[in-house]
């Protein structure tokens, strides 16, 4: 039996596989999106989002976001119904039309980020710190309900 050498025919199912994974990564990226609570409004209009990390230890959540050229009245973080919302507006500098710029690659304007925190967060205790560019939001963790043992007696 002869079989048709074709010599493309590799190459271009090599990229249907990286097709297929691109794919993946969407769907993984929305799942994450979905489970986390993030919301990305805003990127739609052109608005620039301040990159954050979110960790968390047995003791708290911490919310780090970088706010490079921000000051601290530029900044405003609420909590409403178990969603905490950091907003802000990056001032764009004036230009001076003097000067002649081959490349401008700093992102000004107004930002929103939303995060749905888990039910355990003792809210009245939430602290937030600035310094240095950076918003450090502490979110202590309330004690869970922990199991009790019960000790069984021998009936009478």
């Amino acid at each position: 039996m002869l079989t048709r050498w074709e010599p493309f025919g590799g190459l271009r199912r090599r990229n249907d596989v990286f097709s297929d994974l691109s794919g993946i990564q969407q769907e993984m990226n929305r799942l994450f999106d979905e489970f986390f609570g993030e919301r990305r409004s805003g990127l739609a209009e052109g608005n620039w989002l301040p990159a954050v990390d979110v960790s968390e230890s047995d003791a708290d959540i911490v919310v780090r976001a970088e706010l490079p050229g921000m000051g601290q009245n530029d900044i405003q973080v609420n909590l409403q119904d178990n969603v905490l919302t950091l907003t802000g507006e990056k001032k764009q500098e004036t230009k001076d039309e003097q000067k002649n710029y081959h490349r401008t690659e700093c992102s000004y304007g107004s930002f929103t980020r939303s995060f749905t925190l888990p039910a355990n967060v003792k809210q009245d205790q939430i602290t937030a710190k600035f310094k240095d560019g950076v918003l450090e939001i502490t979110l202590p963790k309330a004690e869970e309900a922990k199991a009790k043992k019960i000790a069984i007696t021998p009936g009478a």
